[in-house]
């Protein structure tokens, strides 16, 4: 229902704007012609939209396994970290879509380039959400972390990555947007097929009706990777305690663990 009611009114206001203006179908569509075509050429919108919905799932999960593992190894380096953050910081004021022409003069025309692209956009939400969350970790909980003498490596596997749970799912909203506007530039800069270079064909035949048909099916795919991230139920609140740190740590040392922590965050 959340998400009805603003489609309800963008529809509503996209009817009154074609009303209004009289503009001529080719330059823009009713809805209703949208969708009556949508349904005619049905076929074809599967076929170019199964490679766009693959583009988008490939580049999604590499982005997200790039983003999470350096995350990790930022947060195991702090040397590492010192010297890859200015330079994280400088990439992203480089438009990543001026690079789509020179990713296809190196991957060709295939399925690589528009993978890439969405790479390029999933990898930074995803990592700059985990890192903030890692390093949001209690002190309390790292400080039992050291009691228990847990590896640097298993402090981060146990205590950041869970912490970050809510991080990486945050992140994930925002690479699930971007996601299929990095394969689409992809398709638009070299391809044969793909939601993208149906949008350009349909175009350059002035078929606005497909155009807007493609397009409503990319603004449905980013919908529902946004609706299944959503899905992913809040981190829980388990606390290290309950948690093992170290193989053959006992209870009464984690007990013990605790309460140091607990009397040293007590005031005066």
């Amino acid at each position: 229902m959340r998400v009805l009611m603003p489609l309800a009114l963008m529809v509503a206001l996209w009817q009154a704007a074609v009303l209004l203006s009289q503009l001529p179908p080719f330059i823009l569509p009713a809805p209703g012609a949208v969708l009556v075509e949508a349904w005619t050429s049905r076929a074809l919108l599967a076929t170019h939209g199964l490679v766009t919905l693959a583009e988008v799932l490939a580049g999604l999960a590499i982005g997200t396994a790039f983003g999470a593992a350096t995350a990790i190894a930022l947060h195991l380096a702090p040397p590492l970290r010192r010297i890859a953050d200015p330079l994280l910081a400088a990439s992203q004021a480089l438009p990543v879509f001026v690079l789509a022409p020179v990713l296809t003069i190196w991957l060709g025309y295939g399925m690589g380039p528009k993978i890439a692209m969405t790479v390029l956009l999933v990898f930074f939400p995803v990592l700059s959400g985990l890192v903030d969350a890692m390093d949001a970790v209690p002190d309390a909980h790292l400080d039992l972390a050291r009691i228990a003498r847990a590896s640097r490596l298993r402090t981060v596997l146990l205590l950041g990555l869970p912490h970050a749970a809510g991080g990486l799912r945050s992140g994930l909203r925002i690479a699930a947007t971007y996601a299929p506007t990095g394969a689409v530039i992809g398709e638009w800069i070299g391809a044969s097929k793909g939601l993208g270079y149906l949008m350009l064909m349909a175009n350059a035949r002035s078929r606005a009706e497909l155009m807007f048909a493609a397009l409503a099916v990319i603004v449905a795919f980013t919908l529902a990777l946004r609706g299944a991230v959503g899905l992913w139920p809040a981190p829980g609140g388990q606390s290290p305690e309950s948690r093992p740190i170290r193989a053959g740590t006992s209870a009464k040392s984690r007990a013990t663990a605790s309460g140091r922590a607990d009397s040293s965050a007590a005031p005066p």
